[in-house]
């Protein structure tokens, strides 16, 4: 393994008021060390050399929650800090938004560790801000700021799917227009949406209960009121899948409809022409005694006689109303 330092994509020290200043990436633990402010610093997970300097710094437990592939969101008290997951919508260009892009943090009392895959819009934001000279004066403030950020973004992404589903709701209702691609489309958007939304939820209350972390007014006010956005975003969600079930149901409702129509049409037409087989069948028969076979009109006969038969029998069907 490369013993290579990894090249943050930040690294900041902000004092208690706000104040950033940027500095090397900390080689010893004294560096950890601040009296005033907290240390940022963020990463790409794929990042040369990352695993083996979190691992030359902090416990293996750690380390293996900073660079695991797989995350759900989830906020846990672990050794002397707390593991934070968070999830934020994929804005990059030519990216889907439904494809959410995970946020690893490791954050103690002086220290806020970020590592991410792909760009996020969200800490990019953050990390403008602090670049223009105005930072979180705090961690908790940090991380209220972040989840706000996320949160945003994702209410954002959430009312698009919403305008689709009105979208499609207009189309179900005009026969010209084929909706079902754009209603599966929509349908796995929201899915895979609900999928992270709902457990980040879940970690916003845990954060914003203030038991894993000590919070300020400020800060607990602004995670109550992005945790509230981010339940009424899942409600919408919810309410959007169901509206879309409900489309796919009539689109089933219609598919099967017609189906039986046409079954019922061709069953109707069968029923007509099932004597007429039989007739013409039977004179077909090449045997003696067959009666108009040396008559001039017995082909005129039969076809008038099968003619007679088939509208016979397409009045008795419309009036016993089966056309």
């Amino acid at each position: 393994m490369s013993n290579k330092l990894p090249e943050p994509i930040c690294a900041f020290l902000i004092s208690s008021d706000g104040t950033p200043v940027s500095i090397p990436l900390p080689k010893s633990l004294d560096d950890f060390a601040v009296s005033d402010g907290y240390i940022w610093l963020h990463f790409n997970v794929t990042e040369v050399g990352f695993e083996t300097w979190l691992e030359s710094f902090f416990s293996r437990t750690v380390a293996s929650a900073m660079i695991e592939p797989e995350t759900r969101p989830r906020c846990d008290r672990l050794e002397d800090g707390l593991i934070l997951n968070l999830r934020g919508v994929n804005l990059n260009p030519g990216a889907d938004p439904d494809d959410m892009v995970s946020l690893r943090l490791w954050v103690t009392e002086k220290l806020i560790l970020s590592a991410r895959v792909r760009k996020l819009l969200s800490v990019d934001a953050i990390k403008q801000k602090i670049e223009s000279g105005t930072a979180p004066i705090s961690v908790v403030s940090f991380l209220s700021e972040l989840a706000f950020e996320l949160t945003k973004r994702i209410e954002k992404v959430s009312l698009t799917l919403v305008e689709g589903a009105d979208t499609v709701e207009e189309d179900a209702f005009s026969p010209k227009k084929m909706f079902a691609v754009e209603l599966a489309t929509l349908r796995q958007s929201v899915i895979k949406l609900r999928r992270f939304i709902r457990p980040q939820s879940i970690a916003l209350a845990e954060l914003a209960e203030g038991k894993v972390l000590g919070l300020d007014p400020q800060s607990a006010s602004l995670l109550r009121e992005t945790t509230n956005r981010s339940i009424r975003t899942i409600e919408e969600l919810d309410t959007t899948s169901d509206r879309l079930q409900a489309l796919q149901d009539h689109l089933d409702m219609l598919s099967t409809s017609a189906l039986g129509r046409n079954s019922y049409v061709l069953s109707v037409v069968a029923a007509i022409f099932l004597p007429l087989g039989f007739l013409t069948g039977l004179f077909g028969i090449n045997v003696g005694g067959m009666p108009l076979v040396d008559s001039h009109y017995g082909f005129m006969g039969v076809t008038v006689g099968s003619a007679l038969i088939g509208i016979v029998l397409f009045l008795v069907f419309r009036q016993l109303k089966w056309l």
